[in-house]
């Protein structure tokens, strides 16, 4: 589908930035903002960013 351009180490940081804002916006102290939180899980899931893509950036080491 998407060719990939996320490492390793930018994966995993992107899953735990993306399930803490996740998790302040379920227990109310991220509210409504905390929901942003599904971008870099989203793309930590797929392991493409569309961002790195438009501006050529890869992570990975392929």
């Amino acid at each position: 589908m998407f060719k990939q351009n996320i490492g390793s180490f930018d994966r995993a940081l992107r899953a735990i930035v993306g399930l803490t804002l996740i998790a302040m916006a379920v227990f109310g102290e991220g509210m409504a903002w905390g929901w942003i939180g599904a971008i870099p899980l989203a793309t930590s899931v797929v392991s493409f960013c569309p961002l790195y893509s438009a501006l050529g950036m890869n992570t990975c080491k392929r």
